[in-house]
């Protein structure tokens, strides 16, 4: 048993380089934890429910209720892992690779706009600190971004927080 224990701790050590007070440096890439995502809504001329949520990785969620919500304010939840990729993978298709993406009145991408609908904000920030985000106003040139539109509205239905949005009018 005692040679079996030694063997696998060789076989580890091995596979590591050290640092200068000799002890071992993992020599292959280190897993760091996934993003953070946080996706917000606007007011609307009318009932539109307006909160943030903010969802791990790890099963952390926190839903902020504003207006026209069941829940006011901060409420803690959880989600699977699952839940989680889900709704990363919704969103990916409009994750720019850097900075911001705005698609809103007097932009390029919103040459037609109606007016009084509301906007999501999506924000994508990794541990480092650094993040991409996405300003969407549903008004912009809607038959051009349909299926935007529909993808960020449905993404927020992968996540465990129906009761806390409420019924919609």
């Amino acid at each position: 048993m005692r040679w079996m224990v030694a063997s696998g701790l060789a076989l580890m050590l091995a596979g590591c380089a050290t640092n200068d007070s000799g002890l071992p440096v993992p020599s292959g890439p280190i897993a760091t934890e996934s993003e953070s995502i946080s996706y917000e809504t606007s007011p609307c001329f009318g009932r539109c429910p307006v909160y943030r949520v903010t969802v791990r990785p790890d099963g952390t969620g926190v839903f902020v209720g504003e207006r026209f919500t069941q829940v006011e304010g901060e409420q803690a939840f959880t989600l699977t892992p699952q839940q989680y990729e889900a709704f990363k993978a919704k969103l990916a298709p409009y994750r720019p690779e850097t900075g911001e993406r705005r698609i809103a009145p007097g932009t390029p991408e919103c040459k037609l706009a109606a007016t009084d609908l509301p906007r999501v904000s999506v924000q994508w920030t990794r541990p480092i600190g650094d993040s991409q985000s996405l300003y969407f106003y549903y008004g912009c040139d809607m038959e051009k971004n349909a299926t935007m539109a529909q993808a960020l509205g449905d993404a927020v239905d992968l996540l465990p927080i129906e009761a806390m949005i409420g019924a919609q009018p």
